[in-house]
């Protein structure tokens, strides 16, 4: 379990958020001069509605109820709308005051967050699942903007009208108000951790209700499994197990409910009646202590204290998981960026060979595992060189070192005798385009996925781009066209259509050198075809990377390494490895006997 508590560092990181309330500060301040003001006026009212009830009160003269004051039950009738109406306007203008300070700066962290992400280097999103990112953009800012609009505002209302009604109750009787305090927010401070310990068993019942009906989906859905190794008591053994665990944990959330509503009634309102019963006695005699007017307030301001209190608890508890939450946003925006990590801003014209000398990498998460070791290779520019071997040979971790996802333990990848690492890295990337296996399309037309390549492109470009793509006639015989739809990640297009539109959106890119990371492997006969003759077309003077599946793409390449362990152990033309007859001749051999 979290700590939720507050601490210094916590609240260290979460100061960073004040940042985004800075430039609306005039307007958020003026909406506390108004949550003061409205607080304020809801001060008055026990006070008035103690004069309105205590009007005609028993210790009263006929003259004094007569006299033109705040004690003519008519006066102080319309003092009390005066009231509210001054109230209703201070509260409208808070929460609006408060509510555009909260937007606003809630759009620009939104913005900032999103900005933060997506110039993350890649080894972040290995640390850090998706769900979790996305949540601190969607549930941790609106746990912010719940705090921001009505917590805080409440909080200090709260805290204000405990403060300004212990002062009046001392003014009306400071010996009632001493009565009071020992006694009514004892008993809702209890009553408020009393309700939270229940709400907490029961959180666990329903975790292990949860875990039960987990049980029984596992069995019925693998009950071949289940039958197969006749394990149905095994299960059943595991559920009743279960469903004991709740049915203990239920009985005994009950017997505190039980509890709690007992307390309640005795001992909360028996507070409540006692307090009432010393305050109606001391209107009494002949010199009373308290006058009526005064025991109507004191009333009012218990009720409304008691209430106030009561509600701390729940609104401290928000406020502490609002500091969580911009305490792992501002974390996540203080996050160095790959672009602040690679400070540099050269664009030179990339031409020329490309070189890796002696490269060694390990993934971050995995530091123990040489996955490229000690590799030197040259790719002259514009031929087409492919990598081939196994899995986990380092054919994908080579794409991904020449894109700059990673950092290189050691060696070096130099263009045209330049290091990669001293390029400015957007211009670096905008010269490369992948067509990988799993193609992601967004969710929109096909348009606007193509233009993803170029996005500053005409109409007439796109066409151009889908049509040598091979695309064009698939696109063409939908009644929308390029505005067709694609669904989620590309859902309504088959496998190949997919491909086709990552290979226009290559096209339309122009980019001097390309990556195809195995792009026809998961493709049939027929898809495999044209998209093959559209990736022909795109390879065409361009210096093109292969990371081939299937080895019957690459035979026309210009030259083939082969990988094993991270390492290079055969290269040459596809005719001079088949005539080695060694490892890349045996995957040429097992490969034809799979397609048999």
């Amino acid at each position: 379990m979290k700590d939720q508590s507050l601490n210094r560092p916590k609240l260290k990181k979460a100061r960073g958020f004040l940042r985004y309330l800075k430039p609306y500060a005039f307007t958020f301040f003026i909406g506390w001069v108004f949550l003061f003001l409205s607080t304020s006026a809801g001060l008055l009212f026990p006070y008035l509605m103690g004069k309105l009830l205590g009007a005609s009160g028993g210790n009263m003269t006929t003259q004094q109820i007569n006299l033109i004051s705040l004690d003519n039950v008519n006066q102080v009738a319309f003092a009390l709308f005066i009231l509210f109406g001054f109230q209703s306007l201070f509260s409208f203008l808070r929460v609006v005051l408060f509510n555009n300070v909260t937007e606003n700066a809630l759009r620009d962290l939104r913005n900032d967050a999103f900005q933060r992400l997506i110039f993350m280097p890649m080894d972040f999103f290995n640390e850090n699942k998706v769900g979790e990112l996305t949540s601190r953009i969607s549930s941790d800012i609106t746990q912010i903007q719940e705090t921001l609009r009505t917590t805080i505002a409440e909080l200090f209302r709260q805290v204000i009208m405990i403060g300004g009604g212990i002062v009046f109750l001392l003014f009306i009787s400071w010996k009632l108000a001493l009565i009071m305090l020992a006694t009514v927010p004892v008993m809702a401070i209890i009553a408020v951790f009393f309700g939270r310990y229940i709400r907490k068993l029961s959180k666990k019942a329903q975790d292990f209700t949860a875990e039960s009906n987990g049980i029984i989906e596992e069995a019925l859905t693998g009950i071949s499994m289940v039958k197969t190794f006749t394990n149905e008591f095994f299960i059943l053994k595991k559920y009743r197990k279960s469903t004991q665990e709740t049915r203990d944990l239920n009985v005994r959330s009950g017997l505190w409910r039980g509890l709690f509503v007992s307390f309640i009634i005795f001992c909360l309102f028996g507070a409540i009646v006692f307090i009432v019963w010393q305050g109606l006695l001391m209107t009494q005699g002949p010199s009373p202590e308290l006058s009526s007017e005064g025991f109507y307030q004191f009333v009012l301001f218990t009720i409304m204290m008691g209430a106030s209190v009561g509600s701390l608890p729940d609104l401290y508890a928000s406020f502490q998981k609002a500091i969580g939450s911009t305490e792992k946003l501002m974390e996540l925006i203080q996050t160095d960026t790959e672009t602040e990590n690679t400070l540099s801003t050269s664009k030179p014209e990339l031409c020329g060979d490309i070189v890796f000398h002696k490269l060694q990498f390990s993934y971050p998460q995995r530091a123990d595992v040489k996955v490229i070791n000690d590799l030197s290779l040259e790719i002259r520019e514009k031929q087409t060189v492919a990598f081939v071997g196994s899995s986990g040979a380092g054919k994908s971790t080579i794409s991904n070192l020449l894109l700059r996802f990673y950092s290189l333990q050691s060696g070096s990848i130099t263009i045209n005798n330049i290091n990669i690492n001293e390029i400015d890295l957007n211009y670096y990337r905008e010269n490369i385009a992948v067509v990988p296996q799993e193609v992601i399309l967004f969710s929109g037309s096909i348009k606007e996925n193509i233009l993803f390549g170029r996005p500053e492109a005409l109409d007439s470009e796109v066409i151009v781009a889908a049509k040598q793509a091979n695309a064009w006639e698939f696109i063409s015989s939908f009644p929308e066209g390029l505005e067709t739809q694609v669904g989620d990640r590309g859902v309504q297009l088959s496998g190949g259509q997919k491909q086709r539109i990552a290979i226009a959106r290559a096209i339309l890119k122009n980019p001097r050198y390309l990556i195809l990371d195995e792009a026809t492997s998961a493709l049939d006969s027929e898809s495999e075809k044209l998209v093959q003759e559209a990736l022909e077309l795109l390879m065409k003077g361009r210096t093109s990377i292969v990371i081939a599946h299937r080895l019957s793409t690459i035979r026309n390449a210009d030259n083939i390494f082969v990988l094993q362990h991270g390492e290079i152990v055969e290269s040459g033309k596809h005719h001079e490895l088949i005539q080695q007859k060694g490892v890349y001749a045996d995957f040429v051999a097992l490969q034809s006997m799979n397609d048999q």
